[in-house]
């Protein structure tokens, strides 16, 4: 039976586990790659390869689960890796689709699901275990971001309008780790309005009142997004190597 279409086990413990969840359903228009972005080549291998080979060097993470779009031609079978193609029409949609798929399998409302975005294919086991251990014990939960490191400009008709403080601005990374439950139920919310104004996971639950944990990442953690990007990541990948 295909990972894509088969049930996910059922998770029976009370102890609270980590899980990964990657929103892989998008076109990745604005890369300029005749594949979708998560399957273009960086050094011979899928740009999703790499993201998930980050993941799974963590031992905390029990299991990973990708979405995809429902007519995704592209995505291949890996050992280990689930897939449903669930994939909605926007980010979150999918996200909040995957959830749905980890809660009918029993994966108790306790847990947490670390939500990655399958583009930034540069996050380091390191960084993820950094999050782990600093929100596996939070109330809320939280989410690698790196502190703003330039001058920020608010623009009003192509031009300047005023120069913003940068003091306690922070540019949000992935992955997020909130516990399923928390994540599920806020996200229902915002799916009455289309999951209008929800850019990220905890976008949605700052809307439930509660405050995510910042965990300074790096900046290499991009979201390979431009054509330019993969020039840029294959370089990091290979100083890595």
């Amino acid at each position: 039976m295909s990972l894509a279409n088969a049930p996910i086990p059922a998770m029976t413990s009370t102890v609270a586990r980590c899980h990964a969840l990657l929103p892989a359903a998008g076109s990745g228009s604005r890369a300029g790659t005749v594949l979708p972005k998560q399957y273009q080549a960086l050094l011979g291998r899928p740009l999703l390869a790499h993201t998930l080979a980050a993941l799974r060097a963590v031992s905390a993470i029990e299991r990973v689960l990708v979405v995809i779009a429902p007519d995704d031609a592209h995505w291949t079978e890996l050992a280990g890796i689930e897939a449903v193609r669930r994939g909605g029409a926007t980010r979150a949609e999918s996200v909040f689709n995957g959830l749905q798929a980890l809660r009918e399998s029993g994966v108790p409302d306790n847990d947490w699901v670390l939500v990655h975005d399958a583009a930034r294919c540069l996050v380091t086991p390191q960084e993820i275990g950094a999050l782990i251990d600093a929100c596996r014990d939070d109330p809320v939960g939280g989410l690698l971001a790196l502190p703003l490191p330039d001058t920020l400009k608010a623009e009003a008709g192509g031009r300047v309008q005023q120069t913003v403080p940068r003091e306690h601005k922070w540019l949000a990374q992935t992955p997020q780790m909130f516990r399923l439950g928390d994540l599920h139920a806020a996200l229902a919310v915002a799916r009455a309005s289309g999951f209008a104004g929800i850019t990220d996971e905890a976008s949605a639950i700052e809307r439930s009142g509660a405050q995510p944990r910042l965990v300074e990442g790096r900046a290499s953690n991009l979201k390979v997004t431009y054509p330019h990007d993969f020039a840029l990541a294959e370089a990091i990948l290979r100083s890595r190597t």
